[in-house]
């Protein structure tokens, strides 16, 4: 009778659940809002091509999403910033993912935005209209089911910084560096680095890395709690075999239990406390009398 209630429960709140923490998830910060205008944005973005956004899925639920613009130390041409979103969209959809690893091509992770595209949108409609973009994208990677981790070889500098920032967590192989150049640039970040930096290291030292605009080598970045490994290899294909195998530690499971783990976590970081506690009731109730839940119980596993 427990088992047939549970899983009638289950069910019912699975549907409902799903759908309430998916619009939650997809919904842009600034439709209708702020003047912000995105198709507007789009088109002129297109306008600056070069360089890819390539993803790939393996069948234990990691993916692989990769900087590819090794020309420009894999700087975000206007063409990269619309494929970042198209790949977040395809991995919103990817209903067995569990992981994620973002990294750069050639040895090295980003160097931010690439300046042409950056002087020909400089009026300050187009820079906010930009801004928004990419802040509505990496809320959306930030948010993804996923437990995300970018690789950091060689250098993620301003908008490349900023992005690692939108992953869970940081592995750095040795000889790289996280640097946030956006004073020298007469500038803050603007894809929502700040606000997620204060988050991971706290305010005094985000103080410090934004107006010093300081090199973080691994070393410093493991102190601030900025990275979480230095990494032995500093080789593209070792690394990434190195990040794989540190993901899998948190990836091992059942693919609901762990997409439900990180959605607690993200509703715990971002909503009111009484609002993150109904969000964490609704996702518990996805995966209690689940599968994995009842073979636990047959099981009756001691910890």
């Amino acid at each position: 009778f427990f088992t047939e209630m549970a899983a009638s429960l289950w069910k019912n709140l699975l549907q409902t659940t799903k759908e309430r923490i998916l619009q939650q998830r997809r919904a842009s910060l600034y439709v209708g809002a702020h003047g912000y205008e995105e198709e507007l944005i789009k088109k002129k973005l297109q306008q600056f091509p070069g360089g890819s956004i390539d993803l790939s899925k393996d069948d234990n639920g990691i993916g692989i999403l990769i900087l590819n613009n090794p020309k420009l130390m894999n700087a975000f041409t206007g063409t990269m910033m619309l494929g970042l979103q198209e790949r977040v969209t395809e991995l919103e959809n990817w209903k067995d993912g569990k992981g994620l690893i973002i990294y750069g091509a050639g040895n090295t992770f980003c160097s931010g935005s690439d300046l042409n595209a950056v002087k020909a949108i400089s009026n300050s409609q187009d820079g906010m209209n930009m801004c928004m973009f990419m802040q509505n994208t990496l809320t959306r990677l930030m948010r993804l089911p996923l437990i995300s981790v970018a690789l950091v070889q060689g250098k993620a500098i301003g908008g490349g910084a900023e992005l690692t920032t939108a992953c869970d967590f940081r592995l750095m192989t040795p000889g790289s560096e996280i640097r946030f150049v956006h004073k020298h640039m007469g500038l803050v970040p603007g894809w929502g680095g700040a606000a997620r930096l204060v988050r991971i290291v706290g305010s005094g030292a985000a103080l410090r890395l934004l107006s010093g605009a300081a090199r973080v080598d691994p070393q410093r970045a493991l102190c601030l709690g900025l990275s979480e490994e230095t990494l032995s290899s500093s080789d593209g294909t070792r690394a990434l075999e190195e990040a794989r195998i540190w993901l899998s530690q948190y990836t091992e499971g059942p693919v609901s239990v762990i997409r439900a783990v990180k959605k607690v976590v993200t509703a715990g970081r971002e909503l009111p406390l009484e609002a993150a506690l109904r969000t964490e009731k609704d996702i518990f109730g996805t995966v209690w009398g689940g599968p994995a839940n009842l073979q636990a119980l047959v099981r009756r596993p001691k910890h």
